[in-house]
């Protein structure tokens, strides 16, 4: 099929108007994220059935055509993979598509795979190979080349067949309302933001240090949060995270001492130097007069808690068991990292499912009433927030 690159406002609106008649449209994006903290989105494409365009959003000063149609819970969005593509929709215009049917998760449930590739997905239903060779393009640039845009195009040409062959299989299972929650549950954590006094629980290793330490930690990680937020930068762009770590491991206390870390970005030192010393300095002197039991509490493991893997255990059969009774894999309800991320909100006083304002997986959405009596039972009522 042809394509239509859309650069006008007033094409957007013409076919955007076409696409809301229909009862559903394949999406997909192309963003750059190399050194950014957020997506910037390249290009869109649309596909609804009758035409296929691929929109220009450096083009249009005025989204709002696709915007409505992003909205319109009359047309059901197919995506692959959709969660870079929901951050990208999130960054650009501050909202999501809506309903979301994600052919991946499908898949799964289908039993296709865990984490079915868009190519694998369109060999294995309409018996095609789709040429990957342009993946690594510069989607800001311009102009895209032919061999691009036709790349591009094809990322939704085969999603609709997918969608319809894909979507009848999981009605026949009644789960297709697996498939749109889990995407509302992904939307809900893309619109949470991690507190930045709690940055620190995802730096590795951050186990390893005293209060003293971990009180400098949670300073310099939330100042390199707030920066990458202000600046749009990826975080390790503003300071490397095992430098980060380091400087907190050895509570340096001048610019020499961050320059002599192993590796350690010199024009960051530069930059960044005497900002990092006094945070530094500054969290010191906080821990000093903080009374003992105020003091930030080290940060725990799950598998230094000695009851981990008999509970571990516990959920992993109740996990199966419930997989069993909805024919399904148990890849498709619980991950490893799901039956963890719950013991922590159980177990932990802090947690970083907790601090966004979030309830575990496992606790959310359509896997709630399968697991609420089973975990209720194993670890009691649920703590509150």
């Amino acid at each position: 099929m042809q394509y239509q690159l859309i650069t006008t406002f007033e094409h957007l609106e013409k076919v955007c108007e076409a696409a809301q008649r229909q009862e559903a449209v394949a999406l997909d994006t192309e963003f750059v994220r190399t050194k950014t903290l957020t997506p910037h989105l390249g290009l869109i494409q649309l596909y609804d059935g009758h035409q296929l365009v691929l929109i220009d959003p450096l083009a249009i000063d005025n989204m709002q055509p696709f915007v409505a149609l992003l909205e319109n819970t009359e047309v059901v969005k197919v995506l692959h993979s959709c969660s870079e593509d929901l951050e990208a929709f999130l960054t650009a215009f501050d909202t999501v598509p809506t309903p979301v049917f994600d052919t991946q998760i499908a898949g799964s449930i289908l039993d296709m795979g865990p984490s079915l590739g868009y190519a694998k997905l369109v060999e294995l239903l309409c018996e095609i190979s789709l040429d990957k060779g342009e993946s690594r393009t510069d989607w800001l640039a311009r102009p895209l080349r032919e061999a691009q845009l036709s790349y591009a195009a094809n990322d939704v040409l085969y999603l609709l067949p997918c969608y319809q062959q894909l979507a009848s299989n999981v009605q026949a299972l009644g789960k297709v309302h697996w498939i749109y929650e889990e995407v509302a549950l992904l939307v809900e954590k893309k619109r949470a933001q991690m507190p930045e006094d709690f940055a620190y629980l995802s730096i590795k290793n951050s186990w390893r240090l005293n209060s003293e330490q971990l009180t400098v930690l949670q300073a310099l990680a939330a100042w390199r949060l707030n920066t990458a937020r202000k600046k749009d930068l990826a975080l390790n762009f503003v300071f490397k995270e095992g430098h980060l770590f380091e400087a907190a491991q050895r509570l340096i206390d001048d610019k020499s001492g961050l320059s002599r870390i192993n590796g350690v970005n010199h024009q960051s030192v530069r930059r960044y130097g005497d900002t990092i010393v006094t945070l530094i300095e500054e969290a010191r002197a906080r821990y000093a007069q903080t009374p003992e039991k105020l003091r930030l509490p080290i940060v725990q493991r799950l598998i230094d808690i000695a009851k981990y893997k008999k509970y571990l255990a516990e959920l992993k059969t109740i996990s199966e068991q419930i997989a069993k009774d909805n024919g399904v894999t148990t890849d498709v309800i619980a991950s490893k990292k799901q039956l963890n991320q719950l013991l922590k909100w159980y177990w932990f006083p802090v947690d970083e499912t907790r601090v966004q304002g979030l309830k575990p997986d496992l606790l959310s959405t359509w896997r709630a009433p399968l697991f609420r009596p089973h975990v209720a039972r194993l670890l009691g009522d649920e703590p509150t927030q």
